[in-house]
């Protein structure tokens, strides 16, 4: 089974689009739209379900009309309207080149402080406001990191960690 630390979201399922099954997609930026792939996974009550594309057609660089395998008709498709889109994470690192990873793509990444001190897990992003934050947690505490290359100092992305220098009194544990 598929866990949440072994995928990315890449966009979303709008509504449907005409009679024969299609449904809209839209992708969180155009680089998720260029990597080439025979399935995404969708989010069905927490477990995550991969989706066999039988045809893909791109409408802007963001944007695409998807049909997959099984769903035929508008009523089947309208039921995965608004679901999250996921591709697995080494799908999208193998394709990102030299192209800059969403920040998403850290979530499950455990932070190490400059300090070697454990700081937490990333369970999320929030890029609510201009400044990106990760948000951070360890036990019960819940720690707002920015989410900047300028505190980053090490990314090992087959163990999955950051290390990161970052301003003192900013996390204060």
């Amino acid at each position: 089974m598929i866990t949440k630390d072994e995928i990315i979201k890449i966009g979303k399922l709008q509504k449907s689009y005409g009679i024969k099954g299609e449904i809209s997609l839209v992708f969180d930026k155009p680089a998720y739209a260029d990597i080439d792939t025979e399935f995404y996974f969708l989010d069905i009550d927490g477990i995550f379900v991969p989706f066999l594309i039988e045809e893909i057609t791109f409408i802007t660089d963001t944007g695409a009309r998807v049909k997959f395998e099984d769903i035929d008709d508008e009523t089947r498709a309208a039921q995965f309207a608004n679901l999250h889109v996921f591709l697995l994470r080494k799908q999208v690192s193998e394709n990102s080149h030299d192209e800059k990873l969403d920040w998403n793509f850290f979530i499950g990444y455990t932070v190490f402080d400059q300090y070697l001190r454990n700081l937490g897990l990333i369970e999320s992003v929030d890029s609510a406001t201009l400044n990106v934050l990760f948000v951070v947690k360890k036990s019960e505490t819940e720690l707002l990191i920015p989410a900047t290359e300028d505190f980053i100092v090490e990314i090992n992305t087959d163990k999955k960690i950051i290390h990161m220098n970052l301003p003192e009194g900013l996390v204060e544990l």
